[in-house]
């Protein structure tokens, strides 16, 4: 793979994970000056004062992000989903067999999916990427970033190796990097992979420290004795893997899954390259809670979406100190919810950028008291 030469050839001496630490280095704070010009555009605008509520914040907090507080401009949008096979599939915690991932992913790369058809309506492209699909695809329109033909079985050993891990997320950096060079200026994170349910339920189990029971769904509408299954190995992988809770790169490498991973590099490229990344369920979540953990300063670049169907999804969402905007009990996954957020944040900078200010109609702008 290209990439993993590119890497070679700049990093010759250093390891993934050295690579790693050292862009995560590069990350810096958001422009907290633009923050405070964008709420006093706000307020300018003739309208009640915080009419927009939540909307409001967010669209601050993406002038900080962007360094500019003058036009909050989401032209070009793109939507990443990562897929990638998950070992612990074998243990028959899902209703359908693996081979689904490799048909979804190509289904989205050729339109077809989803959310492709919601993101049509938002204006946003759609990019599959191969993180770690369990078949050769030779497809030209997937981006080809596959780490590995899969996970291992988590139930049984680690998902992947260490420098696995760190190669998946670097991965996901440059994703980003290359569509921020190619104009797109907002990002959409989701992801495809049978099986990654469970392992986002082990991964936030250890996050937590809450039980698999208080953290795990029934995915794909499971039956009461998959979930029982499901629940089991989650348990046994935790006991078999031993993840330091304290490690995001042994918690991923170990109960953890290659679509995963790529989204921790996704959230840390949006912070790298300045540009918003958003949340979407848990799954999304909890590779959010992991790169905060690696850098805490990349949740300023963090934009939260919807409160997913999954338990889990609750918890991390208070981790990341984040509150999501909808609440519609969504359990699709590819990056649906955040594309539904996608269509709100552009109904939102319309406001900003279009509406009359207080002047144009010659009243007396709203004050603010202290409370």
């Amino acid at each position: 793979m290209q990439f993993i030469v590119d890497i070679w050839k700049v990093s010759y001496f250093m390891s993934y994970e050295e690579q790693l630490y050292e862009k995560i280095g590069n990350i810096s704070g958001v422009d907290r000056e633009a923050e405070a010009k964008a709420r006093s555009k706000w307020d300018a605008i003739a309208k009640p004062l915080d009419g927009l509520g939540r909307f409001e914040r967010i669209i601050e907090k993406i002038a900080g992000i962007m360094g500019s507080a003058a036009r909050i401009n989401f032209r070009h949008k793109a939507v990443v989903v990562m897929c990638a096979d998950n070992g612990v599939v074998e243990e028959g915690v899902t209703q359908t067999d693996s081979s689904v991932t490799a048909a979804v992913a190509s289904n989205i790369s050729s339109g077809f999916a989803t959310v492709n058809t919601m993101a049509e309506m938002v204006k946003a492209d759609v990019i599959s990427v191969d993180m770690g699909i369990n078949t050769e695809l030779n497809n030209q329109k997937i981006l080809d970033y596959k780490v590995d033909f899969g996970t291992g079985n988590i139930a049984k050993g680690p998902a992947m190796t260490r420098e696995q891990a760190c190669l998946a997320i670097l991965n996901g950096i440059e994703i980003i990097n290359k569509l921020k060079d190619r104009g797109y200026n907002i990002f959409a994170v989701g992801e495809m992979g049978i099986g990654n349910t469970t392992t986002t339920s082990a991964v936030a189990s250890v996050l937590t420290g809450l039980s698999p029971d208080a953290v795990t769904g029934r995915g794909a509408g499971l039956p009461a004795e998959t979930l029982n299954r499901k629940l089991s190995v989650i348990k046994r992988a935790i006991e078999v893997n031993k993840p330091d809770g304290k490690d995001a790169l042994d918690i991923l490498s170990k109960v953890g899954g290659f679509d995963i991973a790529g989204m921790v590099g996704v959230f840390l490229g949006g912070a790298i390259c300045r540009r918003p990344v958003i949340i979407d369920g848990a799954i999304s979540s909890a590779a959010a809670v992991l790169a905060k953990m690696l850098c805490p300063q990349c949740v300023d670049f963090m934009i939260p979406s919807h409160l997913g169907k999954e338990p889990a999804a609750s918890y991390l969402m208070k981790m990341l100190e984040l509150e999501p905007v909808i609440y519609g009990e969504m359990a699709l996954g590819e990056g649906t919810g955040a594309v539904m957020m996608m269509s709100l944040l552009d109904i939102a900078a319309s406001v900003y950028n279009r509406n009359m200010t207080f002047d144009d109609i010659n009243m007396e702008s709203y004050r603010r008291f202290d409370s």
